[in-house]
C-alpha cells in the first residue's frame, strides 16, 4: 500500500488550497476501505481531519473544519482530495492521508490509530 500526498503550501488567512493523496496497492473503491486525512501542528498530537468511504455515512469531519473543508474521492484516478476553504492560522499543521482497509464504526473514522497505512506529509502553512 502507498500513499502519496501532495497540495501543502503558504497561504493567506481565508485563501484555499486542495490537497491530494494519490493512493496504490489495494482495492480502492472496496466498500469498506476508510480514506482519511489527518494533521498535526508542532507541539500538538496527530488529528483527525475528515474522512471517506463508500459505505455507510461516506463521509466525515471533525468539527473544527465542517462547513470549511471537503473531502472528496476519484475512484478513476484512485485519488483522493481535501478542499480546504476559508483558511486560517489554526490550519497550520503537517497533513497526512491514511488508509483504513477494514470495517471502522463512526466513533473511530477520524482516530489515527485506526489507520493502518500512512503516507508522507504535505505542509500547510497558513499566515499572512
Amino acid at each position: 500500500v502507498q500513499l502519496q500526498a501532495s497540495g501543502g503550501g503558504l497561504v493567506q488567512p481565508g485563501g484555499s488550497l486542495r490537497l491530494s493523496c494519490a493512493a496504490s496497492g489495494f482495492a480502492f473503491d472496496d466498500a469498506n476501505a476508510n480514506i482519511g486525512w489527518f494533521r498535526q501542528a508542532p507541539g500538538k498530537e496527530r488529528e483527525g481531519v475528515s474522512s471517506i468511504r463508500r459505505r455507510g455515512v461516506s463521509t466525515v469531519y471533525a468539527d473544527s473544519v465542517k462547513g470549511r473543508f471537503t473531502i472528496s474521492r476519484d475512484n478513476a484516478k484512485n485519488t483522493v482530495y481535501l478542499q480546504m476553504d476559508n483558511l486560517k492560522p489554526d490550519d497550520t499543521a503537517t497533513y497526512y492521508c491514511a488508509a483504513g482497509l477494514n470495517y471502522l464504526i463512526l466513533s473511530r473514522r477520524l482516530d489515527p490509530m485506526a489507520y493502518d497505512y500512512w503516507g508522507q506529509g504535505t505542509l500547510v502553512t497558513v499566515s499572512s
